[in-house]
């Protein structure tokens, strides 16, 4: 029983202690590390968003005029 306990009180800190260590948020510590792409600069970032949402939102009025036109 003691040994039961013992081993269960390890395995309880360990798993603290783990969970401690792995909630860091890396080397960098700062917003917008994590992305593959720079949030620096604001006219750059948002010529970024305008060029992938609004090629997605595009698309369906293409297909619809080349349909239209064919």
């Amino acid at each position: 029983m003691l040994t039961v306990r013992s081993a269960l009180r390890g395995f309880t800190r360990s798993f603290k202690t783990t969970a401690v260590n792995k909630s860091d948020h890396g080397p960098e510590g700062f917003p917008g590390a994590n992305l593959p792409f720079s949030i620096n600069n604001r006219y750059k970032l948002c010529a970024m968003f305008m060029a992938f949402f609004g090629s997605g939102f595009s698309v369906p009025f293409l297909v619809l005029r080349y349909h239209l036109t064919k």
